[in-house]
Formats: C-alpha cells, structure tokens, sequence
C-alpha cells in the first residue's frame, strides 16, 4: 500500500510539472511573439493547409493564440479544422456557412472559444487576478458582438496584482495590463 501511494505521488507530481512546464513554455511563446512586428489586419487570407500561416507581418488577437501554440508545435488550424468538420453542427454559425473554411475558421474567436470549451479546460470566470494563471487563454466581450483573445503570460502588472496579457487588439502582438478591462466571456487552458 505504501508504495502504490508512493508511486501515487511521484506520478500526480510529474503531471503537475508537466503542466506547469507546457503553461510556461506557451507563457514564452506568447512574450517571443511581441518582438515580431505585425499590423493589425482582419483580411480574409487563403493559406496552406495544416499548418497554414497569414502573412507573418499581420495578424489578429486569435493569430496570436494560434502562433503560440505553433511555437509548441501545435496546429490550431488543424485541429480547430478537423473538430468542426466532424461536430459543424455544434459550433457558432455566426457567418452562415454551410462547410467549414480552413483559412478562416481556427482565427474566429467564438470557434476557438468552442472548441477549447470541447477540447480543453474551461477555467472559471472571476474577477479575481489569482484565478488566471500563465499559459491560460481569456476571452473577452469589447461590446455587441465584438470578441477579443489573448493569453496569460508570466510577466506581472506594475502593482504586482495580476499576470499581464499578450494580445493584438490593434497595436500589434503586445504585452498589456488589460486582464479586467473588458468583460471576460472564457477563460481556458489547452494542452495536447
């Protein structure tokens, strides 16, 4: 009995690290991303598939969740590609379309928000700094129908209260004390 709660304990610690480890290396990914200059640009791009990328000198908030787990060897667009290709019926049809769009539909933030809901950890929502930890991705409401994206990195506010985000809300891939600025819709961690 004292060696199955031995090994018990060995192997609850080794996944807790290895968590730790993944969150942390994406936390890294994410900080790498805001020294790559990128304009804020929506346009709609046709690009390869998997692994398809929109210019590296443009992109989105849902380009920058996508690029850091890139860096992690992580192909969102497949794998947001394939989920909906197999369960359509279950994520937002917020654009009319009949089939899914590998160019477009892994970079909407309501589908990555279905699909991290689906393929994920969902997190809970709170205004409490301490519940959003680095490598967690948070979703957020702008106003009306306007969704916003980033991830929890390990860099903290000037007050020391709260991880900061890496974000594109216009500026370019950036760093930012934004956590509670708007309203937060998800909260996620996803790891494969």
């Amino acid at each position: 009995m004292k060696n199955f709660l031995l090994t018990l304990l060995i192997v609850g610690n080794t996944l807790c690290y290895a968590q730790t480890n993944f969150q942390d290396k994406l936390s890294d990914a994410a900080l790498e991303l805001t020294q790559q200059h990128v304009t804020y640009d929506p346009s709609y791009f046709s690009i390869s598939y998997p692994n398809g990328d929109v210019p590296a000198d443009k992109g989105v908030c849902t380009d920058v969740v996508i690029r850091a787990y890139r860096k992690l060897n992580i192909d969102l667009q497949k794998e947001v590609h394939e989920d909906m290709k197999a369960n359509f019926s279950i994520y937002p049809n917020l654009w009319r379309l009949s089939a899914t769009d590998k160019n477009i539909d892994h970079r909407r933030v309501p589908n990555l928000m279905k699909f991290f809901e689906r393929k994920g950890t969902v997190k809970p929502i709170s205004q409490k700094a301490e519940d959003y930890q680095p490598g967690d991705i948070v979703c957020w409401n702008l106003g009306g129908a306007i969704t916003h994206i980033g991830l929890v990195v390990n860099r903290r506010s000037t007050d020391n209260q709260r991880y900061l985000i890496v974000h594109n809300i216009g500026g370019g891939q950036v760093l930012a004390d934004c956590l509670f600025d708007y309203k937060i819709i998800g909260h996620y961690s996803f790891q494969k």
